[in-house]
């Protein structure tokens, strides 16, 4: 045999992999792992502190009736420990009340202190009359 020869055999013998096919492996193995990362943080409970959407879903079922929030339930809600103020409008008329359970005659304003969350809800105003309303959550930071 040839010295040339034995280099091929040499070569033959040998176990390759293809440039572009090891890159695309890298690049997938990489996206996968960003991937997974970014899945896992959005996963990952904020508790640093509360948010005014979330204490929004949490006071909306108590106040809420077959789909209709009743002001008169205003004053069966349970002291929440971030929640200064419970405010819901609706036909010019305006409930508020306070964490401590007093009414409250000041307007819902979002400061450097507080966060406010909103939403659009169906008020009951009087038997058999219901308007759209909003009902307001402000949080202490």
């Amino acid at each position: 045999m040839s010295r040339s020869s034995d280099k091929r055999f040499l070569v033959a013998e040998r176990a390759a992999v293809e440039p572009i096919a090891a890159l695309v492996a890298v690049l997938a193995v990489g996206a996968a792992l960003g991937l997974y990362t970014v899945a896992l943080d959005d996963a990952a409970p904020d508790h640093d502190r509360p948010t005014a959407e979330a204490a929004l879903d949490r006071l909306e079922p108590v106040v809420t009736v077959g789909g209709i929030v009743e002001p008169g339930r205003l004053h069966d809600i349970e002291a929440f420990r971030s929640v200064e103020v419970i405010e819901i409008t609706a036909d010019g008329e305006v409930w508020r009340i306070t964490s401590d359970g007093r009414l409250r005659g000041d307007p819902v304003r979002e400061s450097e202190a507080a966060t406010v969350a909103e939403r659009t809800v169906t008020v009951r105003t009087e038997p058999g009359r219901n308007v759209q309303g909003i009902l307001r959550v402000v949080v202490q930071r």
